[in-house]
């Protein structure tokens, strides 16, 4: 590996490059960097990195300042500007720019001083906003490829399935399979040709750490699958990307033509009689193709729909061989554990559940973004501390895990350790790491329903159970929304939702019924409500709403009859007025215009 050179520099300006940065300005936000530091002749001594994701969302574009460990929050092209003079030329920092805790409103100058990053512990992030994510060098420098290089001088494949088997290494893509032992079935599988998949194709709703690992540290993904390419006798790997994800495709080819360039992909790698060549294939966004088999029947350029197990992707895979299929964030754990072993892996977790899990966190949450906690953290914590609450100081209501096939978990649930097995035991999964925040302005028998259309419309439709349960489930959430809901109905809910849940031929529809079954476990008043007094206790359901004048707050100023578009509200000058419930249409437009807060819906 000749011309390993990383040059030294003063100072490290790092800027995340993630697509959630991106979208938000990163990619102006280093060109002024770079535009202004060479403006001042220091480009030999201040470098400016793009880095992968930091997973503060919320407060992108970051940009971090080493030694100084300064961490910068919002930041445009105006700001770079000044950090520049100020920071980097006068050695001030600019507090300004800073993150604010919003409780003691301290301003904090570091990553590790802040709430969203406190208890976080990252394995599989642990590159992300640390190197340049398009050098391979500074991944060697970070330890990249040791891993490689040791199995392949230091251990042999059953030593190497050993250590991931003690390690309590459990699939991070949704069902928990232990990882060594998958390795191994593989291994013991007799064929001339076996096969390494990448999974890849993260499709839940709100779900994006597979994504940011690609986008940040593609290296740690080749690297973990040679490695398991050595243990179970296979040469050739495949990286299934939906095509949606161009800049996770983009980094992913610079990382395999630099990564081959070295001798770390190809023939003899690092002079061994190993060979191992990796390939990209693209999925179209059909959500059924994260299942292992529809994936495979997509890659073998067949329709994406799943097949019966046994026999399993071990034992026959693509194209009848023996294959083994890992998502993104397993991957991205196994060179730490090559390296610190397995008992520093399984030293962290919970008895049954070891090493970290990386979350998307979503939805009616202060701090979006990603977050990547030891397993047996409570929900409280990871939305309260790291979260930082609801938004606009409104009362949690749920949080729904495991994407559109988990569950929703109430408030009486917070405090419960997550690890694979509490969440089963609650009615949700861990699925791949989509954890959506709702508050109390959300109807759970709404997101039920919006659950079960995603589900309805990615079902592939080839097993009765699935296509035709699911599609009269749905028929009969938007009765109940729409006013024309019976007591049968609900029972009928749950009737369908088990017979699903037990016939379905795969995991998506085995699990498809779980948004609507834990709603009218944990939430039945609102189903009541909806179906007995026919109203929407969230006030969400439109056709369940009424619009009311309050007599105490009106002042009779007309405002909201002149706006009215069908003309139902009347009542004379300084007078309470009325609505005509004939007439109106729902629209909210005089709740919008009233400034004295006189109208209400319920």
């Amino acid at each position: 590996m000749g011309g390993f050179n990383v040059p030294n520099y003063r100072m490290n300006i790092l800027i995340c490059g993630g697509t959630g940065c991106k979208a938000s300005g990163s990619s102006e936000v280093v060109e002024t960097f770079e535009k202004e530091i060479e403006k001042a002749g220091l480009q030999n001594e201040i470098q400016v990195i793009t880095t992968g994701c930091f997973g503060f969302c919320e407060k992108g574009p970051i940009v971090k300042i080493t030694p100084d460990n300064v961490f910068y929050i919002e930041i445009n092209k105006d700001k770079a500007t000044k950090i520049v003079n100020e920071h980097i030329i006068k050695g001030r920092v600019v507090e300004e720019f800073l993150y604010k805790e919003p409780i003691s409103e301290e301003i904090l100058h570091e990553q590790t001083e802040m709430p969203f990053y406190k208890k976080q512990l990252r394995i599989a992030l642990r590159n992300c906003g640390f190197i340049d994510l398009e050098n391979i060098y500074e991944y060697i420098a970070a330890d990249g490829y040791q891993a490689l290089g040791k199995v392949l001088t230091e251990m042999t494949p059953e030593q190497v399935i050993d250590e991931i088997k003690r390690s309590g290494l459990r699939g991070r893509g949704g069902g928990g399979f232990p990882t060594g032992v998958k390795w191994e079935m593989t291994r013991k599988s007799n064929s001339d040709q076996k096969y390494v998949i990448c999974n890849a194709d993260e499709g839940d709703p709100g779900a994006f750490m597979d994504r940011s690992i690609l986008e940040g540290d593609p290296h740690s993904v080749l690297e973990a699958m040679a490695i398991c390419g050595y243990c179970i006798g296979a040469d050739k790997g495949y990286i299934y990307i939906r095509a949606e994800y161009p800049l996770a495709i983009q980094r992913l080819r610079i990382a395999i033509k630099q990564a081959y360039e070295l001798g770390l992909l190809g023939k003899n790698i690092l002079g061994t009689n190993f060979n191992f060549d990796i390939d990209l294939k693209y999925g179209a966004g059909a959500f059924i193709c994260g299942e292992e088999t529809a994936l495979i029947n997509s890659i073998e350029g067949g329709r994406g729909e799943p097949t019966v197990k046994p026999p399993f992707p071990a034992q026959k895979g693509l194209w009848k061989k023996p294959t083994n299929i890992n998502n993104v964030e397993t991957f991205a754990n196994i060179c730490p554990i090559i390296l610190k072993g397995a008992d520093w892996f399984k030293s962290i977790g919970t008895e049954k559940s070891k090493g970290t899990k990386v979350f998307a966190l979503a939805g009616k949450v202060n701090n979006v973004g990603l977050v990547e906690v030891p397993m047996g953290l409570t929900l409280r914590e990871i939305i309260y501390d790291l979260g930082g609450g609801i938004k606009e100081g409104k009362k949690f209501k749920a949080v729904q895990t495991g994407g559109p096939s988990g569950g929703c978990i109430p408030v009486q649930h917070l405090d419960t350790p997550i690890d694979y097995d509490t969440l089963t035991q609650i009615g949700s999964m861990m699925g791949s790491g989509g954890m959506i925040v709702m508050d109390e302005d959300d109807c759970m028998v709404n997101i039920a329903k919006f659950y079960l259309e995603f589900t309805c419309d990615e079902s592939c439709g080839r097993c009765t159970p699935c296509r035709v349960g699911n599609t009269r489930m749905l028929e009969i959430l938007n009765e109940i929304t729409e006013g024309k809901g019976t007591m049968e109905h609900l029972e009928e809910l749950k009737e369908l939702g088990q017979i699903i849940k037990d016939t379905s031929l795969c995991g998506l529809g085995q699990t498809s019924p779980n948004p609507v079954l834990s709603t009218m476990n944990f939430f039945w008043d609102e189903y009541v409500a909806h179906v007995k007094d026919k109203t929407c206790p969230a006030g969400v359901c439109t056709a369940l709403l009424k619009y009311y004048i309050l007599p105490e707050k009106c002042v009779g100023c007309t405002a909201c009859a002149k706006v009215c578009p069908t003309n139902a509200i009347s009542g004379e000058v300084r007078k309470t007025h009325v609505i005509d419930r004939e007439k109106c249409i729902k629209c909210g437009a005089c709740m919008a215009t009233c400034r004295f807060n006189a109208i209400t819906r319920r």
